[in-house]
């Protein structure tokens, strides 16, 4: 038993570090710069080095940095929890141009002075000018409810970019990480075989040694393995490629270069930066006629990944098979960064939105990173896909970044570009939309940035594509597409509730005022024209009774359906099984859950059939499929997030961690176990770690422990048995409130906190 070895990078060993001695001192930590933390770390070709950013400037060209590229950026930082109900009444901020001036507790450039209030992420700069090109040094202080004041953060480092502007939205560096195999096997005297345990996407290193120089090897690298060997022909898009290599004499270093592929390196796709190099996705690696003996430490997988934590989130559950659906969604998010953008795995390399919300959503499950989802966001504005739905997905995105960061910068700069992207201009009298009845003019297409043809998609692939034939009908249940189309209304009518949300964020009264107008009008429509009272059901569209689970999970998970069609709908869903793609099964688990059907949503969580993540873990794979499996999707790809929505599904509807006010103001804490005996979660925010554990007996007692950070309260929702059950906080009676099969009890401050429910 070989075990793995992995050079942890030093950005890693500095934030542990950094990190407990912050919270050992009860003083700000996980310090940001426009939603960035560690801006002062230096890279050399994507390895973490200790060079200071200030010592580097100059030498662009062998040094990768965080730059901050707008002339007032905003900080943010985590304040640790002293007591219960610790909070934040004030803060002080400084920024200086050198760290002499920090370190005498001054600032030459902005002293913010005491700032009442419990803000604590989102402050925008209020000093001199900042110039570009240079870098800056920040620290901050605050006072709790007591009016006891803490001692000054860390001091953190930024550079400037040489061209500031208004908005921008900053990334990290992509960073590697060198990996060892876990095991090592001699398949005769001239093969060796190498398992590096889970896929990612990088290129080989190697040590290897030759008597006379003459000689040469081949090296095989690919995602699966067959008969002990790299599956030299694997199918769909998994991944395989060779490479020979001439050795000289002696004992050298080998660094293979991968070969770029001419469709995922094409015009459309997102390029590797040249200090990473080209990579590939592969978890195999075969040495071909190698007589020497090869050690672990001589093979070196260099992988590539944007900057993440993986101590950030934990899930463990009394269900094994839930775990590892968990592990494998988390490992997906990691291992498929590797451009800084979401893309739709290796085929081709390109962003596509139905693609960034799965990736956003789960992104935020799993780490402590919100840049990533914003960049991939703002760059789908200006080059959005085809589908009808994707651009009205663009409007979701935005409003899932305001929530998680409470930040709304963005919203503000790209707002009249989210009005487009609700399509309104595609509606008729009733407020339904259509792309087919020739309201897609050019000025449309032009408002939303798009040169091409808006088509209606539902879920992907459809019939009669990709090699699929008759006995593998697609992923869209059947669905009839018709003019009025209900999958496509009904994302425009979430498009409206948001844009009446966004437009009061924005201060916008009147445009509010509108898109609520027409968000009501759409709902009944949609209720009137849609929906078989007969079978109680929703038809796939206005001159077809084909109902399909689309037609149905997307109204009930976007809030169309009427309480008193809850039931049939969920009835018809729970009917079709997992007839939707993997993209099909968010909003499917989304809608479910919303609808209270926890024993269903685990269900489908934990199924070990075909169309299950597990099935993805049963053929070998490490990271999410583009499909449920090969049969599915033909050209399928082994490295596709959008597969891994448990990341977001587990912490936002299982174990029910949802903000209610912008950047985790507010949080609601809903577990939903059904059946589950036990699980235990941390996730990460924007304020800090929420934790939530619990001890389920089903129908008899429930047992849940939280963490709450600072600057933030929750709703709890407890189980609700009976109105002769006892509800408990830290051991004392509660009052609570009941909401159907809830029994919650609101606005619990930061700290640690025990509930029990007892029939």
């Amino acid at each position: 038993m070989h075990i793995r070895k992995i050079i942890l990078p030093t950005i890693l060993y500095l934030f542990l570090s950094i990190t407990a001695n912050a919270q050992e001192q009860s003083v700000p930590y996980e310090l940001t710069v426009n939603l960035l933390s560690q801006t002062e770390q230096v890279y050399i070709n994507g390895y973490p080095v200790t060079t200071p950013i200030d010592k580097v400037v100059s030498q662009r060209e062998n040094f990768q940095f965080t730059e901050i590229s707008t002339r007032k950026p905003f900080f943010g930082w985590i304040v640790p929890s002293r007591e219960k109900n610790t909070l934040q009444t004030a803060y002080r901020l400084l920024v200086a141009s050198e760290r002499d001036f920090l370190l005498k507790d001054s600032a030459d450039l902005w002293d913010s002075g005491k700032v009442e209030g419990n803000c604590s992420a989102n402050v925008l700069y209020g000093g001199k000018q900042l110039e570009p090109g240079k870098v800056y040094y920040w620290k901050v202080k605050t006072w709790d409810r007591h009016g006891k004041e803490s001692g000054f953060s860390q001091i953190s480092a930024f550079k400037t970019a040489e061209n500031l502007t208004d908005y921008a939205t900053d990334r990290y560096p992509i960073q590697k990480q060198d990996e060892h195999p876990i095991k090592i096997n001699r398949i005769d005297e001239m093969r060796y075989f190498a398992d590096f345990g889970k896929a990612s996407f990088g290129r080989i290193r190697v040590n290897l040694y030759s008597d006379t120089g003459t000689d040469s090897i081949t090296i095989h690298l690919g995602e699966t393995e067959k008969n002990g060997e790299v599956n030299r022909s694997p199918g769909a898009s998994i991944r395989y490629s060779q490479y020979k290599i001439g050795l000289d004499k002696g004992w050298k270093t080998y660094v293979v270069a991968i070969r770029p592929d001419k469709r995922n390196t094409g015009p459309q796709a997102v390029l590797m930066p040249e200090y990473i190099g080209e990579v590939t996705p592969f978890r195999y690696c075969e040495i071909e006629n190698y007589k020497h003996p090869l050690e672990e430490k001589d093979l070196i997988r260099e992988t590539a990944f944007y900057p993440f934590n993986d101590f950030d989130s934990h899930f463990h559950s009394s269900d094994t098979i839930l775990n590892q659906v968990w592990d494998i969604s988390k490992y997906s998010i990691k291992a498929t960064s590797f451009l800084g953008i979401y893309v739709d795995g290796d085929r081709e390399r390109i962003p596509y939105e139905a693609d960034a919300l799965i990736n956003q959503l789960s992104h935020y499950g799993v780490a402590r990173d919100y840049s990533m989802a914003r960049y991939t966001h703002e760059y789908l504005i200006r080059k959005p896909t085809w589908p009808t739905e994707w651009h009205l997905q663009s409007v979701l995105i935005a409003w899932e970044d305001y929530m998680y960061t409470g930040n709304k910068l963005s919203l503000a700069h790209f707002y009249e570009d989210l009005q487009a992207k609700t399509l309104i201009a595609l509606s008729d009298e009733n407020g339904f939309i259509s792309t087919r009845t020739g309201k897609v003019t050019p000025e449309v297409l032009q408002s939303v940035h798009f040169n091409g043809e808006i088509r209606d998609i539902v879920d992907w692939p459809h019939t009669g594509i990709l090699g699929l034939e008759k006995e593998e009908g697609g992923e869209t249940d059947g669905f009839v597409f018709t003019d009025i189309n209900t999958v496509v209304n009904a994302f425009h009518y979430r498009t409206l509730v948001l844009m009446a949300q966004i437009a009061e964020t924005l201060g916008k009264t009147d445009d509010q005022k509108f898109y609520n107008e027409r968000a009501t009008k759409l709902k009944q429509s949609f209720n009137k024209h849609l929906f078989d009272k007969k079978r109680g059901v929703y038809i796939d569209g206005i001159g077809t009774d084909h109902a399909s689970l689309h037609a149905n999970m997307f109204p009930l998970a976007f809030g169309l359906v009427p309480e008193n069609r809850i039931n049939s709908v969920l009835e018809f869903i729970r009917s079709r099984g997992m007839a939707c793609s993997v993209y099909g099964s968010q909003f499917l688990l989304d809608a479910i859950y919303d609808a209270h059907d926890a024993g269903y949503g685990l269900q489908l969580l934990t199924s070990t059939g075909e169309r299950s993540w597990y099935n993805m873990i049963r053929v070998g794979s490490t990271i999410t499929l583009e499909a449920w499996d090969n049969k599915y999707k033909p050209n399928q790809d082994w490295n596709h997030a959008w597969g891994a929505a448990p990341a977001n599904l587990i912490p936002r509807k299982l174990m029910g961690i949802e903000p209610l006010e912008p950047g985790f103001r507010k949080i609601r804490i809903k577990p939903q176990p059904d059946l589950l005996e036990s699980a235990e979660i941390k996730h990460p925010t924007i304020r800090g770690d929420v934790t939530v554990s619990f001890n389920n007996d089903p129908g008899q007692s429930f047992r849940l422990e939280v963490d709450i950070p600072v600057n933030t309260t929750a709703d709890i929702h407890l189980p609700f048995y009976s109105r002769s059950q006892t509800v408990h906080l830290n051991g004392q009676p509660v009052k609570y409130r009941r909401d159907g099969n809830f029994s919650v009890i609101e606005n619990i401050g930061s700290g640690k906190w025990q509930f029990s429910v007892e029939r």
